[in-house]
């Protein structure tokens, strides 16, 4: 079984940034790719961005392109998602994910992935 505890959420203004932490643990040698999710209120959950761990491919929703980064720390089993310039349209509680096929492939879409985390809110207001 994975557990995953996300981090780093909280309060800014407008075009600062936040650092966003995801910490794996468990069955993590399963685990083919992590995402951050987010759901903003009265809103669906959508993908924001997604990291697979052997190849290192990465994959951003068009919403975040250029303003968001992930990363992965494999020694800390943990993924960061870097978010820059942050607009109040980012508002939403953002969760990771994992996600197990290798076969298939892990698109960016909820129903891919299995395992959640509790979530982090992210709140951009002047």
């Amino acid at each position: 079984q994975v557990r995953l505890a996300e981090s780093g959420g909280g309060l800014v203004q407008p075009g600062e940034s936040l650092r966003l932490s995801c910490a794996v643990s468990g069955a993590t040698s399963d685990v083919y790719t992590i995402a951050w999710f987010r759901q903003a209120p009265g809103k669906e959950r959508e993908g924001v961005s997604s990291i697979t761990r052997t190849s290192g491919s990465k994959n951003y929703a068009d919403s975040v392109k250029g303003r968001v980064t992930i990363s992965i720390d494999d020694a800390k089993n943990t993924v960061i998602l870097q978010m820059d310039s942050l607009k109040p349209e980012d508002t939403a509680v953002y969760y990771c994910a994992t996600c197990y096929s290798r076969i298939v492939g892990c698109p960016l879409m909820r129903a891919a992935y299995p395992d959640w985390g509790q979530g982090t809110q992210v709140t951009v207001s002047s």
